[in-house]
């Protein structure tokens, strides 16, 4: 029996899409207001490896010279102000979590903590993670494996009795770091990346995912 299921955020649980490319449009206009537009296919791009390096791509791909720590915090207030403008949980997402009641569930993320942590709450699921880390919770960020392992040191689990769940290379190479399995999601933002990270499982539905826990 699975002990413990650790979740990536977004991709993953939600379709967090508009609201993060809004975000970063709604930063570059602020230090640069004439700044292209950078399409939603190409912010997704960009997700997954933390905020700092979403705001460094996105500089890049408008072609500006600027220094991403400084834009960075641009970003985050940005961000802050439309976190739930859309962002929803997948399809079948809060029907798994609901079945999955007595499986110790956690979220592991590169986004900022208190970011996913307001996310979960204000859609009415937080109450089925014992965990919800970000950045700014642990010291490094995916596909570094501290992360997961303190997780799991945290909650008593180990690498056999835990799976990573998430939607991208960058979950697959974590849970391979820390030494457990993985499951990539195929509805999320990177479905040619997650599967060809070659994860233990691949999951097209999330109606699937309450049987990791049998697994």
């Amino acid at each position: 029996m699975a002990c413990l299921l650790a979740f990536d955020l977004d991709g993953t649980l939600v379709d967090s899409s508009r609201d993060i490319a809004a975000a970063a449009n709604a930063a570059l206009r602020r230090v640069a207001p004439s700044a292209p537009e950078i399409p939603l296919d190409s912010i997704l791009a960009y997700v997954g490896e933390g905020a700092r390096r979403l705001v460094e791509r996105s500089l890049q791909h408008a072609q500006l010279d600027l220094s991403p720590d400084e834009v960075l915090p641009v970003y985050l207030e940005c961000y802050a102000d439309r976190l739930l403008d859309t962002t929803s949980l997948y399809p079948g997402v809060r029907e798994a979590l609901a079945a999955l009641e007595g499986t110790t569930l956690a979220v592991l993320t590169n986004k900022p903590g208190e970011f996913s942590r307001s996310i979960l709450e204000g859609l009415g699921v937080a109450r089925h993670f014992a965990r919800i880390w970000g950045a700014g919770d642990v010291p490094s960020r995916k596909p570094d494996p501290d992360g997961l392992l303190r997780l799991m040191a945290d909650v008593h689990a180990s690498p056999r009795e835990t799976w990573m769940v998430g939607d991208s290379a960058t979950d697959v190479d974590a849970a391979r770091a820390a030494g457990t399995r993985s499951a990539g999601v195929t509805w999320g933002f990177h479905p040619g990346g997650v599967r060809a990270a070659g994860p233990d499982v691949l999951i097209d539905d999330p109606r699937e995912l309450p049987s990791l826990a049998a697994r």
